[in-house]
């Protein structure tokens, strides 16, 4: 029986580890999911991938001759009310240039809806060099109902893009948006009326 006595306290303390380790890894991959979603904004912005493109907080200290077609697209999601269009399709900037470019917006709902604008350039790799000062993209939007908006985008490609020989024959950039709607804020729920009979 006293033999026994050993036996079972190892066999505990190897429970006990398996079980340390099994919450640690558990743990672990908790964190890592919370912060996969973060890393992986950060790796976009830093590299570019996907077409994501950069934020500048200023314009670059030199403009080039050479031109690109800056063409611009736009969408909404389904249930999304909203009728959103570039004023123009397309134009012609220079390299380095600061252009502005402004999208209308109209909310075609009867209620206040609120939205956010994600965003992608293409072809993907000249994400990178593509820099945003300022976009309507980068904050919710929120739009009374009939309320017509015009946002801005303001924006430039890198000069940087030059030294990329890959980007030699580069002509045209398209710059993406597409608007989703945002879940609606908490609303009291209306009250149901008594359908019981009352005397």
């Amino acid at each position: 029986m006293a033999a026994d006595e050993p036996r079972s306290k190892k066999k505990l303390s190897r429970d006990m580890i398996v079980a340390s380790v099994c919450g640690a890894v558990v743990a672990l991959m908790v964190g890592a999911s919370y912060a996969a979603v973060p890393f992986y904004n950060w790796f976009c912005r830093t590299t570019g991938y996907g077409g994501t493109t950069q934020v500048a907080e200023k314009a670059p200290d030199h403009v080039l001759d050479r031109t690109l077609a800056i063409r611009f697209d736009s969408n909404v999601t389904p249930g999304l009310p909203w009728k959103f269009v570039p004023e123009q399709n397309e134009i012609h900037v220079r390299i380095g240039e600061v252009v502005t470019v402004n999208y209308k917006v109209v909310n075609q709902a009867a209620r206040e809806i609120t939205a956010q604008a994600s965003y992608n350039v293409s072809p993907p790799q000249v994400g990178i060099y593509f820099n945003k000062i300022n976009c309507f993209c980068f904050t919710e939007q929120t739009m009374k109902p009939g309320e017509t908006r015009e946002m801005a985008v303001v924006f430039y490609v890198d000069p940087a893009i030059v030294k990329d020989r890959d980007q030699d024959d580069l002509n045209t950039i398209t710059l993406s948006y597409t608007f989703y709607r945002l879940p609606d804020a908490a609303r009291p729920v209306a009250e149901v009326p008594d359908k019981s009979n009352k005397l």
